[in-house]
């Protein structure tokens, strides 16, 4: 398993990691979002997004109260946050294993809710540092991922990105 860290100093430079890893993708994959309320999850969301071709003027939200927000975009982009979730039985009615494994990005909030901590994808650990700084650890599990996860460490690298380390 690849890992690996760096540290934002800003609101806009974790969007900026976001907008970097959403132009990298281009094929279907799930990401997994962890980190506690206020970590930066839904900014990075939001980089993502931009990313991925969704157009500025559209809001990029936290999906808390329903479960799911579709984006159209280069890869289509579903959105959850599974916070509020209230059983497996709300993933099943809403087909998440479509979305997670169909033909766009799936991005999870809270994907500690799937009760699965090995669930494959890339994983990214949210943490603040203070009140601006976040350390973001990126992780992948299972073999799609890996050309992914090297593809993101370039794009973060070229755009000026100290990654603080390698596993």
């Amino acid at each position: 398993m690849h890992c690996w860290s760096l540290t934002s100093s800003s609101e806009d430079q974790t969007t900026q990691i976001g907008h970097c890893l959403g132009r990298c993708l281009d094929a279907p994959l799930l990401i997994l979002l962890r980190g506690n309320l206020g970590a930066g999850k839904t900014v990075i969301a939001r980089g993502i997004a931009r990313g991925l071709g969704v157009a500025a003027e559209v809001p990029i939200t936290s999906p808390t109260f329903t479960l799911m927000n579709h984006y159209p975009a280069r890869l289509d982009l579903y959105h959850f946050d599974l916070y509020r979730l209230s059983g497996p039985e709300d993933l099943r009615d809403i087909g998440f294993d479509e979305y997670a494994y169909g033909r766009g990005v799936a991005l999870v909030e809270w994907p500690e809710k799937l009760e699965d901590p090995d669930v494959h994808g890339l994983w990214l650990d949210i943490c603040p540092v203070d009140e601006n700084r976040r350390r973001l650890t990126f992780s992948g599990k299972g073999p799609a991922v890996g050309t992914t996860m090297i593809a993101v460490h370039k794009e973060l690298q070229d755009a000026g990105f100290a990654i603080e380390r390698e596993e």
